[in-house]
């Protein structure tokens, strides 16, 4: 047997990994703001990290991480109607998403004759069959998007969509380019509802109308309560073929998502359960200190920092624990950085030996 045909018997087996996967946390493992079922919002991060809901109907539905899943997955991402909307208004929409950061993406060559050709696979599951719809919204430079269309054929049944998206003229001209940098190169939409605004999309195809998010035959997933959606294993890979799911170990993932969103307590704990890992020193004398607090990766870009108590969880508090008082955090950070934040204390300490305690939630989401 040749080199070439051992790796592709290897790549069929599922045993040559290859950091193939464009998706972070397609198997739904990581779900750092916890598992239980929150309310969508307009392009909120509820639930699973590094998916997105989207809800803009006189309804409503949540999401959460589910143990429903197919065999060799343990988990995925819940979609529950919980307000019915029949009959939806021309702009109305409910979708899930997946950002992809723009550097991540430039091996794909858009914006050149030699854009890569990449294939989209998922297991999803529902009790509303019918024609569903995914749209790849490229961002940068000129805005295309992608659009094709599905069928949910069975109810409550687990069934694999694998789709094949094919660079057009338009994709491998100068305005199919996506930035070097790390904003938004991709958005992965699974439309579930949709008003007319938003259809009318050619199957199949590239469009620069970037209303063009589905065809007509979309369902509208909103329609009854009990309604529901299930995606897991989502792969998106160059090339032709969908190959086996590339699963990977939880702290793998786990630091990858911790790129965009990062806490400091424990997986599955609510803030208030210990006493924090915010620390300070004094210097010179009683009233002053400083510290350092390092995020556990190097960030996507400089976060948006929540500060809560060591003591109760107050929200942008720190606790002098020798004191048993609540100092306010913000007024004394130094500097919010990638890697962590310095801060210097001129109020609240007391004695040479007061500790500190907290926690923070840095998010730098795209």
């Amino acid at each position: 047997m040749s080199k070439a045909a051992e790796l592709a018997a290897l790549i069929g087996s599922g045993q040559a990994q290859g950091n193939r996967n464009l998706i972070i946390n397609g198997a739904m493992n990581v779900a750092q703001r916890g598992t239980s079922a929150v309310a969508a919002g307009a392009g909120t991060y509820p639930s699973i990290d590094r998916f997105k809901a989207w809800q803009g109907t006189d309804g409503a539905f949540t999401v959460e991480q589910s143990t429903t899943a197919p065999a060799g997955f343990t988990t995925s991402f819940k979609a529950q109607v919980t307000t019915a909307d029949t009959s939806l208004a021309a702009a109305q929409y409910a979708q899930l998403s997946h950002q992809i950061e723009a550097q991540n993406l430039q091996h794909l060559e858009y914006g050149t004759n030699g854009a890569k050709t990449l294939t989209l696979s998922f297991h999803v599951r529902s009790s509303k069959t019918g024609s569903y719809s995914i749209t790849l919204y490229k961002d940068d430079t000129t805005r295309y998007l992608f659009s094709k269309s599905y069928t949910i054929d069975s109810a409550n049944t687990w069934e694999k969509k694998t789709i094949t998206i094919t660079p057009d003229s338009n994709i491998k001209a100068s305005g199919g380019s996506i930035a070097n940098d790390n904003g938004i190169g991709f958005y992965v939409f699974w439309n579930l509802a949709a008003g007319t605004n938003f259809d009318d999309a050619t199957d199949n195809a590239w469009s620069s109308n970037t209303s063009h998010f589905n065809t007509n035959s979309q369902v509208n997933w909103m329609d009854n309560t009990s309604n529901n959606f299930y995606l897991t294993g989502v792969q998106l890979e160059v090339g032709d073929v969908a190959t086996p799911f590339e699963h990977e170990g939880f702290g793998t993932t786990l630091r990858k998502c911790q790129r965009y969103y990062a806490k400091s307590w424990s997986q599955g704990s609510a803030v208030t359960t210990n006493a924090g890992v915010i620390g300070a020193a004094c210097v010179g004398n009683a009233n002053r200190a400083f510290g350092n607090v390092f995020w556990p990766v190097t960030m996507r870009a400089a976060p948006t920092v929540t500060w809560y108590s060591g003591s109760a969880g107050t929200v942008n508090k720190w606790r002098n624990a020798s004191q048993g008082t609540d100092i306010t955090a913000a007024s004394a950070i130094a500097g919010i950085g990638q890697s962590g934040y310095g801060f210097v204390l001129s109020s609240g300490i007391v004695g040479i030996t007061d500790t500190l305690q907290g926690h923070y939630q840095a998010v730098a989401e795209l």
